[in-house]
């Protein structure tokens, strides 16, 4: 009895489970979608799982604190050299459309009371990044949404702007709703809404056509049947991904776009930092036509 015991509590053994099979670029993809499933990973989380204790906050995986005695290092890079933090946790909303009526809408929401202001004249320019502290609707000194930092696109001789405004994660979705209501956007009909793709399957179709037949053996589950697709995920901690984040107001003509997580913020401290970017960007050359 205990023989036909242990032969029925004895699990298949899966066929991906030797170290070369799981270190696959299609196997390690896939794994690293599953596990982004409920927190998003930023360009940076294999370096720091690697070297941080890693916290679950605002719909993110982010290292909080260092696994080793690193605090003087940080300093001394502080100090002396360089220090980079990734800052791209926190959530970009760009807002396109005519200059002044950004500035008559925009200024319901701040005060010159607390500081600068979107209209400021070298924040106005592009060449310096401001930042505010935001309210309700004509609701200063009460109701504050919180702090922000926004940065205007230079000039390129029309009358439509960009103004990329950023804040915490926390923050987003009342300042978002604030936004949408003082511009007057409504969600467009037509959106386009990035559909989920699996992009391990595409790429294990890709192999097959490689590799010859018989050589190659099929992905399956734990128990033994074909493993379901994973799909990857598009969006980041604070939106839904299959929701609009595109809103158009069709009074003022102001676009307003969540572009979370699409443009990478990263924080340099240090004596050092110009001489980093100036070493690390390299400026293109113009090409007339």
């Amino acid at each position: 009895k205990q023989a036909e015991k242990a032969i029925h509590q004895k699990k298949e053994q899966s066929k991906t489970k030797c170290r070369k099979a799981r270190r696959r670029h299609i196997n390690l993809v896939a794994e690293f979608n599953r596990r982004q499933r409920k927190n998003i990973w930023l360009e940076t989380h294999i370096w720091h799982a690697k070297r941080f204790h890693m916290v679950k906050k605002w719909g993110y995986c982010l290292g909080n604190s260092p696994t080793e005695k690193c605090y003087r290092a940080c300093y001394r890079a502080m100090t002396k050299h360089c220090l980079l933090q990734d800052l791209s946790y926190y959530c970009c909303l760009e807002l396109t459309g005519k200059e002044n009526e950004l500035l008559k809408q925009l200024a319901q929401i701040c005060s010159i009371d607390t500081g600068l202001t979107f209209g400021e004249a070298g924040c106005l320019s592009g060449r310096f990044e401001g930042s505010a502290n935001l309210y309700r609707a004509d609701r200063y000194p009460e109701d504050m949404l919180g702090p922000v930092t926004f940065i205007w696109k230079p000039r390129d001789g029309s009358e439509n702007r960009q103004l990329w405004i950023w804040m915490h994660p926390a923050l987003k979705q009342g300042i978002l709703g604030e936004l949408k209501a003082i511009f007057q956007c409504s969600e467009p009909e037509e959106t386009c809404i990035p559909e989920p793709t699996t992009t391990s399957v595409q790429e294990e179709k890709q192999m097959d056509v490689v590799l010859s037949i018989g050589k190659k053996r099929k992905k399956e589950d734990k128990e033994g049947g074909k493993a379901v697709p994973v799909k990857k995920i598009i969006g980041d901690g604070t939106r839904d991904p299959v929701q609009s984040y595109t809103w158009i107001s069709q009074t003022t003509g102001v676009v307003i776009s969540d572009r979370s997580m699409e443009i990478l913020r990263y924080r340099l401290i240090g004596p050092l930092s110009h001489s980093v970017l100036t070493e690390t960007l390299k400026a293109a050359s113009l090409q007339t036509v």
